[in-house]
C-alpha cells in the first residue's frame, strides 16, 4: 500500500487532505510542523509527502525536508495562488503543488499522477530501499534482482551476471559479497578482458620464480589473494579458450597450481563472473566452453539495461548528485523538470555508467548551485531526444520564419490538442504533455487559449 504523510501546520487542511484520499488505497499518517515531518520520515518509509507551505519563509525548510530524500515525491500544498512562491518550490524539488481552492478532485488527480510517475506499477510493495548503498531503483525488474541477491548471498553457488556494459554488474557482486557471510573476507576483481592473454594465467593463478622469463619472484594470483572472499571475474567471455580448461577444472575440484609449480592449492573463494556477450551464442561458435559456460551460469542473474527501467532514472540522478555535492563539495539541490523529462527520455546506450559520468561533469563544472538546468549539460547532449516524434510535422519555408513565432504556434498546438483530447480536463492533458498542471494553467492564462 502506498503510504503518504500528511504535513501541516493547520489540522484543518490536514485533515481535508486525509479526507479527501481513500483510505483503502493509502496508509496515511499526520505531522503538524517541519520538526514533525522529520521525526516521521527518519522513523518510517513513506512513499509521497503533502506538505504545507504557507509563504516563502517555508521555503528553506521545505528543502531541508527534501533534499535527503532524493527517492520520496514531496507535493506542496498552497492555500492560495502565488506564482513566484509556486517557481521557487517546483526549483526545489516539489513534484507538484496544489492550492486549497482547487478542491478534492484535484488533489486526489495529483496524487494519483505523482504516484504513476514516481512508483512504477506493482512497485509500490515492500523492500523499496535495499540494503547495500550503491544499489538503487524501484522499478519491478530491479526489484527482482534485490530479492535474489538476498536469498542467495549466503550460498556457496557461483553466478553468472549478464547484461550490457554500464548496467551494474559489478554493483550486483559486491552487493553480494558485502551483504553475506564473507564481507570480512577480500572482494578481488579481475577484469578478463583488460589483461594480455600471455599474462592472464599468471593474474589468476600467480606463479612461482623461475617459471617464465621475467618471472625473478614467487607472485600470489588473484585466486589466491581472494582467499574465503569472493573473485569477480568481469567480461569473463573474454577469458582465452586455453584458459578456460585450466579454469573449469579450478571450480570444478577446488584446487589449482600456480604457474611452474605441481604443488595445489585450494581455492577457497566464491566465483561471480560478468559479461555483456551472448555466451550462448560464444559457446555455439566454439568461443566458449559448453561445460564451463554451465559451470558458471548455476545462478543466472540478468541485468535490465537503463532504457528498460527509466522510472529508475530521478532516483539514480538523485543519488548521484547527492554524491557528487559531497564529492565537489557542491550544494546543488536538485534537477529542473525540463533537464530531467530530457534525462528520462534519452535512450542511454551507455547506461547507468554514461549517467553516472554526465550527472559527475556537471557537478562538477556548474558555475553555481543552482537546480541544474537543461544549458548546463554539454552542448548537443540531449540534440535527438524525441526529435523524431516532430520532424515530420515542421515544414521550413523559403522565405524563412520567424523563430519565436513558429515555437509559440507549435507549443499552442500541442496545448490545445491535449485538452481537446482530455475534453478540457486540465490535469489528464498536463499529463498527456508532461508537465506539472501549475504550468499548463499559466500557459493558458498567459496565452489566452481557449478549448472550441
Amino acid at each position: 500500500m502506498v503510504r503518504i504523510l500528511i504535513a501541516h501546520s493547520d489540522v484543518s487542511v490536514a485533515e481535508l487532505c486525509r479526507q479527501a484520499l481513500d483510505p483503502n488505497e493509502y496508509w496515511m499518517a499526520t505531522a503538524g510542523s517541519f520538526d514533525a515531518a522529520e521525526a516521521n520520515l527518519s522513523k518510517q518509509c513513506f512513499h509521497v509527502c503533502l506538505v504545507g507551505i504557507n509563504g516563502p519563509s517555508d521555503v528553506e525548510p521545505f528543502i531541508r525536508l527534501r533534499q535527503p530524500r532524493p527517492n520520496m515525491a514531496f507535493v506542496a500544498l498552497l492555500d492560495s495562488t502565488d506564482t513566484s512562491l509556486t517557481v521557487s518550490l517546483m526549483r526545489m524539488g516539489a513534484t507538484d503543488v496544489w492550492v486549497k481552492s482547487d478542491g478534492d478532485e484535484t488533489l486526489r488527480s495529483i496524487v494519483s499522477d505523482t504516484i504513476s510517475r514516481w512508483i512504477p506499477e506493482n512497485g509500490i510493495g515492500e523492500g523499496i530501499d535495499f540494503p547495500y548503498p550503491e544499489f538503487v531503483g524501484r522499478h519491478p525488474r530491479i526489484q527482482e534482482v534485490f530479492q535474489l541477491v538476498m536469498s542467495i548471498k549466503d550460498s556457496e553457488s557461483t553466478v553468472l551476471i549478464t547484461g550490457e556494459s554500464g548496467t551494474g554488474k559489478e554493483v550486483v557482486s559486491k552487493a553480494i559479497h558485502y551483504l553475506g557471510g564473507r564481507k570480512r573476507s577480500p572482494w578481488i576483481p579481475v577484469n578478463c578482458g583488460a589483461i594480455p592473454a600471455n599474462l592472464l594465467e599468471s593474474e589468476l593463478f600467480g606463479h612461482v620464480k623461475g617459471a617464465f622469463t621475467g618471472a625473478v619472484n614467487n607472485r600470489m594470483g588473484r585466486f589466491q589473494m581472494a582467499g574465503q572472499g569472493t573473485l569477480f571475474l568481469d567480461e569473463i567471455g573474454d577469458l582465452p579458450l586455453d584458459l578456460q580448461a585450466k579454469f573449469l577444472r579450478a571450480l570444478q575440484s577446488k584446487q589449482f597450481e600456480p604457474v611452474g609449480s605441481a604443488q595445489s592449492q585450494t581455492l577457497g573463494a566464491r566465483i561471480v563472473a560478468a559479461t555483456n556477450k551472448d555466451l550462448e551464442k560464444a559457446v555455439a561458435e566454439g568461443r566458449f566452453r559448453e561445460d564451463l559456460y554451465y559451470r558458471l551460469n548455476v545462478i543466472p542473474i540478468p541485468m535490465p539495461p537503463l532504457r528498460a527501467r527509466k522510472s529508475d532514472i530521478p532516483l539514480l540522478v538523485h543519488s548521484f548528485l547527492k554524491r557528487f555535492n559531497m564529492v565537489c563539495s557542491r550544494t546543488i539541490p536538485g534537477v529542473s523538470e525540463e533537464a530531467m523529462r530530457c534525462l528520462v527520455d534519452y535512450h542511454w546506450p551507455g547506461n547507468i555508467r554514461e549517467l553516472e559520468n554526465l550527472m559527475e561533469r556537471v557537478t562538477l563544472l556548474k558555475r553555481n548551485d543552482s537546480p541544474i538546468e537543461l544549458k548546463d549539460f554539454p552542448v548537443g547532449y540531449f540534440k535527438n531526444v524525441r526529435l523524431d516524434r516532430f520532424v515530420a510535422n515542421v515544414a521550413l519555408p523559403d522565405e524563412g520564419v520567424s523563430f519565436d513565432d513558429a515555437v509559440n504556434q507549435f507549443e499552442n498546438e500541442l496545448i490545445l490538442q491535449a485538452l481537446q483530447r482530455t475534453a478540457g480536463n486540465r490535469n489528464r492533458a498536463a499529463s498527456l504533455l508532461r508537465i506539472n498542471r501549475t504550468t499548463l494553467v499559466e500557459k493558458l492564462k498567459r496565452k489566452g487559449l481557449v478549448v472550441s
